[in-house]
């Protein structure tokens, strides 16, 4: 890890992604697919990199249903 490297707490990362800390430790029982860096027992961290890399993997270009609103085209 380098030192540059910025972890989060669970409250933290849930604020982050507009989510609460037990969704976040939902994910981690399941194996979502956003890294947990397990400190000891239930001190668990995220690294800031992993979340921006996860929000980058869920976002989508366009609407939710696939139209593609362009004020330009109309």
């Amino acid at each position: 890890m380098s030192k540059s490297t910025r972890l989060c707490t669970r409250k933290e990362a849930a604020a982050i992604l507009g989510l609460e800390p037990q969704t976040l430790a939902k994910w981690a029982m399941t194996g979502r697919n956003l890294p947990v860096i397990r400190i000891s027992g239930r001190a668990v961290r995220y690294n800031l990199a992993d979340i921006e890399a996860f929000i980058e993997r869920c976002t989508v270009n366009g609407s939710v249903n696939g139209n593609i609103n362009n004020e330009d085209d109309q």
